[in-house]
């Protein structure tokens, strides 16, 4: 059986997990209507489309 033939040092532990802890941005996508950034699925909150219709009126 293998054995480490030393103790594996804190930092060396921590970067190597530290992938596992990064805080992935959300996606972001346009809207077809007004090209403005938007979360995917979601109405935009410029122009009130979702889906190619007017959801929410907006002035």
């Amino acid at each position: 059986m293998a054995v480490p033939k030393q103790k594996m040092g804190r930092i060396r532990t921590h970067r190597r997990r530290s992938q596992h802890d990064k805080i992935a941005s959300p996606a972001r996508s346009t809207c077809p209507q007004c090209g403005e950034v938007k979360l995917p699925h979601r109405v935009c909150g410029n122009c009130g489309y979702y889906k190619d219709r007017e959801v929410i009126e907006t002035d």
